[in-house]
């Protein structure tokens, strides 16, 4: 029998700059989870965060449908078997 897992998916929107698959990872923490995926994709990092490591302006986090409320430590508990979805705000009227 195999451990549950966080699962990380991008919106295919991310898809259009560079490939995003969804991974299967370790962490915690929405921050740690990332990180994992970052170690091995390091050029999506520059489209989630900002270069203080925050999430950017147009990015959304949900962990389980529910918005992350830390958006600038990422400090979120992410349970194992928790879905996060990384996704591109939407705004305007």
């Amino acid at each position: 029998m195999t451990a549950a897992v966080p699962h990380v998916t991008f919106t295919a929107a991310l898809e259009r700059h560079l490939s995003a698959p969804a991974a299967k990872v370790s962490g915690s923490t929405v921050r740690e989870a990332l990180e994992e995926v970052f170690r091995g994709n390091p050029r999506l990092r520059g489209y989630v965060l900002d270069d203080q490591g925050r999430l950017r302006k147009h990015v959304v986090v949900f962990v389980n449908g529910e918005p992350v409320a830390d958006r600038d430590g990422l400090a979120d508990r992410v349970g194992a078997a928790a879905r996060v979805f990384v996704m591109q705000a939407l705004s305007g009227g």
